[in-house]
């Protein structure tokens, strides 16, 4: 089997949001088709302790920590059972981006390389693993794949129109033209750079040295962890409608819950007047601490979503400026809840507007869906029913696993060549 190397500088269990999604269901569809091995530049606290390390084990031959989040001077190499051991050596620090890493944490990651005899080296969070890609490149020959969850120049340069002064403006386009230069050498550098979607392929296909370097390596659910039905929230009130992610000041998630807040919610409570609001997730209840109205209960980050989600009316994606695929529509799809979302909310993902999701950009129409979906008993099934399908058929770990393969499949061709 294909020996890979899976690195990644976000990690944890429980998965509280899609970028931790999609790390985890990454390395689930990898343990299935590869000898997988994981280096970790996180710390076992945010890792989720002894617990998460023992979840991660269970999908690889070998974990390690990077020295950057360890004491040892080279790096931690665990067989299965050290779990004690570990716990004592780890130092009690946050999550390192790429940016702050040091060239230890990338030559002991070549040391792991070595010492395994690794095929393929996996950035995991890509995005954001410029550095050491170069890095590899430039100190070994291994074959690289730079696994991207979005455009992030994309998601970065979709919120000028919303900027609130020019010197906000003046920011986001420095930052956003910065992330489009390294997209343009990185996709050249990499031998594999994954796309979500076959739009962000279509954009990464356009800077690469040729289009077969680019990939599909979707956002996917693990089904199975939806399929127990926890009971409601405490005090929990119907009817309602979800909203879910992950909040900042001015992120797209406080615009997008801004927005139903200001101007679609009172159109809906015109014909619904007891629909209460549930906003979820990390940064939500400090980014939105100014919301003080008894139909909306903002909650912070939760330990898990599927007591609201899962008894939900209607899961909403108002998104305004993003990039990638959301793993909010997947979610809801997989807990059988129908969703409205906006045109962006919805973008890269096979749904289609009136089967199996109700799409709509302005207040009006967005209100409008909410309305139907909550009165209309024959609608809301229908959709739920057809969102559950699209998800088993397209977006699991077996789906996953099956476009895992063909990139390693690829990438041992061009070894053969």
């Amino acid at each position: 089997m294909v020996k890979v190397l899976f690195t990644t500088p976000v990690l944890g269990h429980p998965a509280a949001g899609g970028y931790k999604l999609r790390i985890e269901n990454s390395i689930k569809a990898l343990s299935e088709i590869s000898d997988l091995y994981i280096y970790s530049r996180v710390p076992l606290d945010a890792l989720g302790g002894a617990n998460g390390l023992s979840f991660y084990e269970q999908y690889c031959r070998r974990f390690y920590f990077a020295p950057s989040v360890s004491q040892n001077a080279k790096y931690i190499r665990l067989a299965k059972g050290a779990i004690n051991l570990l716990s004592r050596r780890i130092i009690n620090r946050s999550i390192l981006l790429t940016g702050q890493e040091s060239g230890e944490t990338f030559r002991a990651l070549l040391n792991v390389a070595g010492d395994i005899k690794a095929d393929v080296i996996w950035l995991g969070y890509g995005n954001i693993s410029y550095p050491l890609l170069k890095y590899i490149k430039i100190h070994s020959d291994y074959k690289v794949v730079l696994d991207t969850d979005s455009v992030w120049s994309k998601f970065v340069l979709r919120g000028l129109p919303f900027a609130k002064d020019k010197e906000e403006g003046q920011r986001i386009e420095r930052e956003g033209r910065q992330k489009e230069e390294e997209e343009r050498w990185g996709t050249q550098l990499a031998d594999v750079s994954t796309a979500v979607s076959e739009i962000d392929a279509d954009y990464y296909r356009h800077l690469a040295n040729h289009p077969q370097q680019v990939h599909i390596f979707s956002n996917v659910i693990d089904i199975e962890t939806y399929e127990q039905i926890p009971p409601p929230a405490d005090n929990f009130r119907k009817p309602c409608i979800y909203l879910a992610g992950t909040f900042w000041p001015r992120s797209p998630m406080e615009d997008a819950a801004r927005w139903v807040i200001a101007e679609v919610l009172p159109l809906v409570r015109r014909q619904i007047p007891n629909i209460h609001s549930y906003i979820i997730g990390n940064g939500s209840d400090q980014t939105l601490m100014d919301i003080d109205d008894p139909g909306i209960t903002i909650t912070g980050e939760l330990p898990s979503v599927l007591p609201y989600l899962c008894h939900a009316d209607v899961a909403l994606v108002p998104l305004r400026f993003e990039s990638g695929t959301r793993f909010k529509i997947l979610e809801a799809g997989a807990c059988g809840i129908p969703v409205v979302s906006t045109t962006l909310g919805a973008e890269g993902l096979f749904v289609t507007n009136g089967k199996d999701i109700l799409i709509a950009d302005e207040p009006e129409s967005f209100a409008d869906s909410i309305i139907s979906i909550i009165t209309n008993h024959d609608l809301a099934p229908e959709l739920a029913k057809n969102l559950r399908v699209l998800v088993h058929e397209k977006y699991s770990i077996a789906s996953l696993a099956r476009e895992g393969r063909f990139i390693l499949d690829y990438l041992a061709c061009r070894s053969n060549m």
